[in-house]
């Protein structure tokens, strides 16, 4: 009975925020004239995968495994499900149906498929998390965690910066430099490559104008602040055996938490 009453409420939780998960991405695309639930970041990840349901589903299923795991392990859902594994599982789903890139825009029909999968999902998350003893779920994170370290460190980025070549010279350039930037500054190129394509198509789309200007001009400044508070600077300094100029250590002292 314990069983069936989580599977009851996972069907109705799943379903709620699949609905609501699925209608915001799709509302995204038109922000800010008209938005509801979502978060850029999907809306950028979704992007990147160009319309190809493959990417699509790839991508949702990398953070599929390590949501499972932390489910499993602590007992708790991560953001991943909601702003990763069903918005892009609902597009796979839309556009191997439907083949139009534009279809994923439509609340509807994102909103109800996600609906559908937030229910498979939520309660394979539930069921499976409840039903495995304590004494096994130690090693059920020690064999899921290390696996989607692997998908999202080492086949994400490639996947990512595969479509961004695909998607055009430009994107290809930028994704291809925000990339390494990413991976040396943040330790993976997914956020570089999905910056780089966004400046890319959107050069492509309307040339260089004040917008593309602006979005270029945030992305620099995104990289050069995380390096900043991560330390990269002083990092890339002593690997070259420059030294660090005692006016840089002391700029980052005051934004140090001791």
């Amino acid at each position: 009975m314990h069983i069936i009453e989580i599977l009851i409420q996972s069907v109705i939780i799943g379903a709620l925020v699949g609905f609501a998960v699925g209608v915001g991405a799709a509302r995204m695309f038109t922000a800010p004239k008209t938005q509801a639930l979502g978060a850029f970041r999907t809306l950028g990840e979704m992007n990147a995968a160009e319309g190809d349901p493959a990417s699509h589903f790839s991508f949702g299923l990398g953070f599929f495994f390590n949501a499972w795991a932390s489910t499993v392990g602590a007992g708790a859902f991560t953001q991943d499900v909601t702003h990763r594994v069903l918005p892009n599982w609902a597009a796979a789903g839309l556009l191997v149906r439907y083949k139009d890139k534009k279809i994923i825009q439509n609340p509807k029909l994102m909103g109800l498929t996600a609906a559908v999968i937030g229910v498979v999902v939520v309660a394979f998350l539930n069921v499976t998390s409840s039903s495995i003893p304590e004494s096994l779920q130690v090693t059920a994170v020690k064999v899921l965690v290390p696996a989607a370290d692997q998908l999202i460190n080492l086949v994400m980025p490639i996947l990512f910066w595969l479509a961004a070549i695909d998607a055009g010279h430009r994107s290809g350039m930028f994704g291809t430099v925000f990339g390494g930037l990413s991976a040396m500054i943040m330790g993976n190129a997914v956020p570089g490559v999905v910056l780089g394509i966004l400046v890319g198509k959107g050069v492509d789309e309307i040339g260089w104008t004040r917008t593309t200007k602006i979005i270029l001009g945030a992305a620099i400044a995104l990289f050069v602040l995380s390096g900043f508070f991560r330390g990269f600077d002083l990092t890339m300094l002593q690997q070259f055996g420059l030294g660090t100029p005692s006016w840089l250590t002391n700029l980052h002292g005051v934004f140090t938490v001791k």
